[in-house]
């Protein structure tokens, strides 16, 4: 009966050890040099400033750290999002202060090919030529971790050039962006020129490019420009998309829809409202209107800036795009960090338990071999 007291004594002595608690220490004094010195306050003060309790062994702790670094990686993650979408709001701010400029734009042009009716074919920008070799305008971002944005743009891209060599029709690159950038220059593509594209798209950035495309086009160096650009559906997913940007087409111009996007919150998550927009009217210009320049003039005039506008418009478009992926790629990062972090804390526990468990094991099994002896 004595020997059991003590035993259970025991393990009440050793579980204290598990508690943080300044009760769990028995308090005992030493008189050294005519001082008396306090011992267990001191080691208790110690234990309670430790991460973990006394049994903890190696494994437990690999855990503990990995814990905190996850949820570290967490709050990165979350961060980035949140920044993303503050960008994201701001690429469409950029968006809706352009399209006042696009629709008049696109009103006057409607309404001068409707006055001036087949003269107009005859523009450079307008005529259809035999296609021997194509520029392919390929727009990118300047960054990663954003999912598949960059590499869904790059294999539509590779996919393009080499229908075209399958065709027998030559291609060139134009690239935007520094991920397309890197890639095709690696791989030794023929590129004409290449440019960065930016988190804040300008009319600037813009004209240096369609004043690029323009020049090409005109000089008889290629006979087509198209397109490549990642259209933005929804946070949720993108479509990389291909349009002929040169020569133009009179009718697509002056019939040619709109979408606007706008990014909300509701119920503490984001979405996207869409809005579908009609082709604006065009303009009427009376027949006795006497116009001080002639108007096929104005008409080639408003084809360049139709140009820029567009590649403005796609620019905008791409980055949008770009956000929102990493905006989507960030919230999946912090759902799988959650994720590892709950099942790294389970584990956590089962390793404490474990430490718990095989320490009072010991005791139990030295108490019986001293009952035994």
């Amino acid at each position: 009966m004595k020997f059991l007291l003590i035993a259970i004594s025991s393990l009440l002595a050793t579980a204290s050890g598990f508690s943080t608690s300044p009760v769990a220490f028995t308090t005992q004094s030493h008189v050294t040099a005519g001082r008396q010195v306090d011992v267990s306050a001191a080691e208790g003060a110690a234990h309670r400033s430790r991460r973990a309790t006394i049994v903890m062994d190696g494994k437990a702790n690999a855990i503990r750290d990995r814990i905190s670094s996850v949820k570290n990686t967490k709050k990165i993650t979350m961060a980035m999002k949140l920044v993303a979408a503050a960008k994201v709001r701001r690429a469409q701010d950029s968006v809706l202060a352009t399209r006042p400029f696009s629709e008049t734009l696109q009103s006057v042009f409607g309404g001068l090919i409707e006055r001036l009716g087949t003269e107009v074919m005859e523009l450079p920008l307008l005529t259809q030529r035999d296609v021997k070799k194509v520029t392919l305008v390929v727009m990118t971002g300047d960054r990663g971790l954003c999912g598949s944005y960059n590499s869904g743009m790059i294999k539509k891209a590779e996919a393009r050039y080499k229908e075209l060599l399958s065709a027998g029709v030559q291609a060139e690159f134009v690239l935007i962006g520094k991920k397309g950038i890197s890639y095709f220059t690696r791989r030794k593509y023929p590129i004409a020129k290449s440019f960065e594209m930016g988190q804040k798209p300008s009319a600037k950035q813009a004209l240096e490019i369609s004043e690029e495309l323009l020049t090409t086009f005109l000089a008889g160096e290629t006979d087509a420009v198209e397109l490549l650009y990642t259209k933005f559906v929804n946070l949720i997913s993108s479509s990389p998309s291909v349009r002929t940007l040169i020569p133009f087409s009179a009718s697509d111009i002056s019939q040619e829809h709109d979408e606007v996007f706008q990014l909300t919150s509701s119920s503490g998550k984001f979405e996207v409202e869409r809005k579908e927009l009609d082709a604006v009217t065009p303009q009427e210009f009376p027949n006795d209107m006497i116009f001080e320049q002639d108007p096929v003039q104005i008409v080639n005039s408003i084809l360049p800036l139709y140009l820029n506008g567009q590649i403005l418009r796609t620019l905008q478009e791409s980055v949008a795009s770009e956000l929102a992926a990493r905006m989507q790629s960030m919230q999946s990062a912090s759902d799988n960090a959650g994720a590892l972090q709950k099942r790294l804390s389970i584990e956590y526990n089962r390793a404490r338990q474990a430490a718990v468990t095989a320490e009072i094991l010991e005791i139990v099994s030295g108490a019986a071999a001293a009952m035994e002896g």
